[in-house]
């Protein structure tokens, strides 16, 4: 009777374990690309070429709002480009300030991690047909990289590390200020903060920097441009029909008085050199290759214009800009008498400057912004508007002895990348793997 009971109990028992199977849920696996459309269920995403040292590679067009505030505003395609490595890798998300090409940026090769590089709102394919200038503010943009962080973080668990060249190293910054715990390190490269529509600072340091007797060279190249003047824009003319140039919004002869007032900018911002400036009795073929090297007259034929409306909108309302300094040339200018950056904005739009945009910005930054490391060259003319830590800040400013615009990490010496590296280390601990970088 003993056994009979055993018997019945074990039989019951196997039942309920048979019926507890039967209950339970099938494990979904999902491929990584199905781990992606469910985060952003409304997104185009594309697979791509994974390259460098990537497994995976997307280009993820998000349906962004227009307005985060208000999203009965509308929305607007947004690219973004994901190259995958491991969920527990450092992930870069790059600041981007204009368009986005997709590759592989420097501090990406440093940590051999995931990147996702953002195109900037209202640039390149994610411009709409007609842009609602209202919500081309950096506040919108900064929504946009916040919102899409938070997401990726249920994916990407590892440490996250922001950063941006020029433009996108601004945006960076200001990300940081206004979102400190988004990411746990910022590499900012080249990155201004301005002061004002027409930053001072940027034409003292084109009268200060380097010798006085390539200044003065400088200033001579830019007379005698000017002085053959019929003779460079015959140049002109016939650079512009082999490349299939127009010049419509400005002419050739307006196109090539600012871009001389523009040189002395141009030649420190990329790292001319003084022994590579053409003298006055040079052709004028010479002249203009040398200036279209440095300056490129292209940046004034109309597609340039028209793909920079956004950039100069945002310079003359937020960011701030630098202005012209006519001296060296005044007498011999026709056409542009009054420079101004303004001549480059989208026209009966309203270009009012908010000056206490960019100065809450610096003064995070410089008194709050720990875990900051500035990438900056000694002759650029944007270094002059570089931020200045605080002694008591948590940060590294490195700048290479007459570098340009063009600095990076590499080009620093292998005593300078230790210290960048050990601070990066430092910062983000030693689960984080760092590959310095090959000369």
């Amino acid at each position: 009777m003993k056994f009979y009971k055993t018997f019945l109990l074990f039989v019951a028992i196997s039942f309920s374990i048979a019926g507890c199977r039967v209950q339970l849920e099938p494990i979904e696996i999902l491929t990584f690309q199905q781990e992606l459309e469910k985060l952003f269920p409304d997104a185009e995403i594309t697979a791509l070429e994974a390259k460098d040292h990537f497994t995976k590679a997307y280009q993820i067009v998000l349906n962004e709002p227009l307005d985060h505030k208000n999203l009965s505003a509308g929305t607007f395609k947004h690219y973004v480009y994901l190259s995958h490595t491991a969920t527990k890798k450092p992930t870069v998300i790059i600041t981007e300030g204009y368009t986005a090409n997709p590759s592989t940026y420097e501090l990406s090769k440093i940590f051999k991690g995931n990147q996702v590089q953002v195109e900037y709102r209202f640039y390149g394919k994610s411009r709409p047909d007609t842009i609602p200038w209202q919500y081309l503010k950096n506040d919108q943009a900064i929504e946009d990289y916040h919102n899409l962080v938070t997401k990726l973080k249920r994916l990407y668990t590892g440490k996250w590390i922001s950063t941006g060249i020029s433009k996108g190293g601004e945006t960076a910054l200001i990300y940081k200020s206004k979102y400190p715990w988004d990411v746990n390190v910022a590499v900012p490269y080249v990155a201004p903060l301005i002061n004002g529509q027409e930053d001072v600072r940027t034409q003292n340091h084109i009268k200060s920097v380097g010798s006085d007797s390539c200044r003065a060279k400088i200033a001579e190249f830019q007379r005698a441009v000017l002085k053959n003047r019929e003779a460079v824009l015959s140049e002109i003319t016939n650079y512009a029909e082999t490349e299939n140039m127009s010049f419509t919004e400005l002419s050739t002869e307006e196109a090539l008085e600012y871009a001389v007032l523009e040189f002395p900018f141009s030649f420190w911002q990329w790292g001319g050199n003084c022994k590579d400036i053409p003298l006055e009795n040079a052709t004028a073929a010479a002249m203009f290759n040398y200036i279209n090297k440095i300056v490129g007259i292209s940046f004034y034929n109309d597609q340039t214009y028209y793909e920079l409306l956004p950039s100069y909108y945002q310079h003359l309302t937020e960011l701030g800009y630098y202005g012209f300094d006519t001296t060296p040339v005044k007498d011999l200018l026709k056409v542009v008498h009054e420079p101004t950056n303004k001549r480059f904005a989208p026209k009966n739009i309203d270009l009012t400057y908010n000056p206490n945009y960019i100065n809450e910005v610096r003064d995070f930054v410089e008194n709050k912004g720990n875990k900051i490391l500035y990438i900056y060259g000694e002759y650029d003319t944007w270094g002059t508007c570089a931020p200045n830590p605080k002694p008591h800040v948590n940060a590294l400013k490195m700048v290479l002895k007459e570098g340009s615009h063009k600095t990076r990490i590499k080009d620093f010496s292998a005593a300078d990348q230790k210290l960048i590296y050990d601070k990066l280390q430092n910062w983000l601990g030693y689960s984080v793997t760092i590959y310095p970088l090959e000369k």
